[in-house]
Parts: structure tokens; C-alpha cells; sequence
């Protein structure tokens, strides 16, 4: 694995061997900065246009299927840039390990870290899942002309995908609620730490 130096004030990516362990940070890295908003923005519209958008909607509507083509096309923007965010976490270097003062619920913020990408990898999975029972690359890609389903609730994949978000719905209410304790609880800085701004590395 490649890591970041940081020589004369400038950051580099020195091969393995060169040093023994990757250096900390003060902030993330800008392009994982970049990537943690644009992910938050996207997977939280997405959310928001499935549950009061599209599940609401009727199939018989036909605009239905221009929104449906949207959600799925950033479905697959949001699985990429989740992999790359996830290449870049592990390339650069990042801040110490944040704290809570319990052991418990240092556990439970790593476990609803890891768990955003198992959830995100499954809404993805179990939504095209659903587009291909639902034979849905015809009417809404290849715009065939084809009506949708009268239901996607046929399909055990689509039962699981709104239940995966409303999973994903309670993960992000819970990051929020953490990341405002550890700012105005315990007064640690630590949403400074996904923002812009200057970035010290240390050894």
C-alpha cells in the first residue's frame, strides 16, 4: 500500500518499505473530503425522492419512468464514488481514531462506518435487482414504450431495497446525532476534520 509523506510542507506518495507506518493527519484528505459531501448530498436526495417521489407515485404515471432513470443512473454514480472514497480512505493519511469515552460506543461508530458501505452496496444491489425482474432496462433505458409494472411490490428484492433504506435513513440520523456530540458535547473539533482547510501531517 502506498503512503503519504510530508516533506518541505508538501505532501507525497512514498512506495512501501520507505517508512513503517502512515503518517496522521489533522484533517482528511480534500479529495475525501470532496467525496464525503458529494456522497452525503446525493444518497440523501435519493432517499428523499424514493420515499416521497417515487414510492407515492403511481406506475400507470408516465414521468415516472424519467425519475426512475435518474434515481437508478445516480444509484450507480453513488456505488463508484463510494469505491473510490473507500481507495482514497485507505491511500491517504487520516486523523487518530476519534473517541467518545466509551469503549461501547467507539465499537458501535466503527460498526455504523462500515456498515454505510454494506448498506449503500445492497440498496444498489437490491434496486437493480428489481430492475431487471421488472424488465426495467427496456421501458426506462432503451425507452421501448413498455408500461412499468403495476407494482414493484411483486418483487422481494424491491421489499428489501425500501427496507435496506430505511436502514440507511436510521444510519445517517445517527452519524448527524454523533458528529454534534463530539462538537458540541465533548467540544473535540471533530467535524473540522471533514472540512477544507490547512492539513498537517505528522509521523
Amino acid at each position: 500500500m502506498l503512503a503519504e509523506a510530508h516533506r518541505g510542507g508538501r505532501e507525497q506518495v512514498v512506495p512501501p518499505g520507505e517508512q513503517e507506518t502512515m503518517p496522521q493527519a489533522t484533517r482528511y484528505h480534500p479529495l475525501l473530503v470532496t467525496l464525503h459531501w458529494l456522497l452525503a448530498l446525493l444518497i440523501i436526495a435519493m432517499l428523499l425522492i424514493g420515499f416521497f417521489v417515487l414510492e407515492p407515485m403511481p406506475n400507470a404515471q408516465p414521468q415516472k419512468i424519467d425519475i426512475l432513470r435518474v434515481h437508478m443512473l445516480v444509484g450507480m454514480l453513488i456505488l463508484a464514488l463510494m469505491a473510490a472514497r473507500l481507495i482514497v480512505r485507505w491511500l491517504t493519511a487520516k486523523p487518530p481514531a476519534a473517541t467518545t469515552g466509551s469503549t461501547l460506543l467507539d465499537r458501535i461508530a466503527r460498526l455504523v462506518h462500515y456498515g454505510f458501505y454494506l448498506l449503500i452496496l445492497l440498496m444498489v444491489a437490491s434496486g437493480y435487482a428489481t430492475a431487471i425482474l421488472a424488465g426495467l432496462n427496456r421501458s426506462v433505458f432503451q425507452r421501448s414504450g413498455e408500461a412499468l409494472p403495476a407494482s414493484f411490490e411483486t418483487f422481494p428484492s424491491f421489499e428489501a431495497h425500501g427496507f435496506i433504506a430505511v436502514l440507511l435513513a436510521g444510519l445517517i440520523v445517527l452519524h448527524v446525532a454523533a458528529a454534534l456530540f463530539h462538537q458540541f458535547v465533548r467540544r473535540d473539533r471533530l467535524i473540522s476534520r471533514m472540512l477544507f482547510g490547512r492539513r498537517g501531517l505528522t509521523q
